[in-house]
């Protein structure tokens, strides 16, 4: 399936959401990207994993990201059936209590990838079935992968 097609059966799915091709990306990625509105993350999850034309049956990466104002997940997902790789964004303004449906349902290996996510990121996943800390201890304050983050002891500042 061309990126073209995934977009059309996207589109055919959910009517406004937001992609980017390939050749406009202003990140260089050869893979269509679709940014979803928080509430349709899991349906939209959903369908790309089951419908026969997507089968995107493989997750091989989910990462959280600070924008600045907002915070979001990408997830990179491939189908090892059809050979084609899609990304999905998803964010929110909420810094206070940002918070995304768990796709780990979906995909087992989210499971860690959700922890280490909420680990830097202090983004909770709803549904999750074991949302704590992964890497750094429970009695860690803040999260270290935002850019509002601040640790007098152990950061470099230039």
């Amino acid at each position: 399936m061309t990126n073209e097609e995934l977009q059309k059966t996207i589109e055919s799915w959910f009517p406004v959401p937001e992609f980017t091709q390939p050749e406009f990306s202003t990140e260089g990625s050869q893979f269509l990207n679709v940014s979803i509105e928080p509430e349709n993350l899991h349906e939209l999850m959903g369908l790309l994993q089951h419908h026969p034309e997507t089968h995107f049956d493989y997750l091989f990466c989910l990462t959280g990201v600070d924008y600045g104002k907002e915070l979001g997940v990408v997830y990179h997902l491939e189908s090892t059936v059809h050979r084609h790789i899609i990304v999905v964004k998803v964010q929110t303004e909420d810094r206070e209590n940002p918070i995304f449906d768990s796709v780990q349902d979906l995909w087992a290996t989210a499971n860690f990838h959700e922890r280490e996510v909420y680990d830097f990121f202090g983004i909770k996943f709803r549904n999750h079935p074991n949302m704590k800390r992964l890497f750094l201890s429970e009695d860690w304050e803040g999260f270290p992968l935002r850019k509002d983050y601040v640790d007098d002891v152990n950061m470099v500042v230039k």
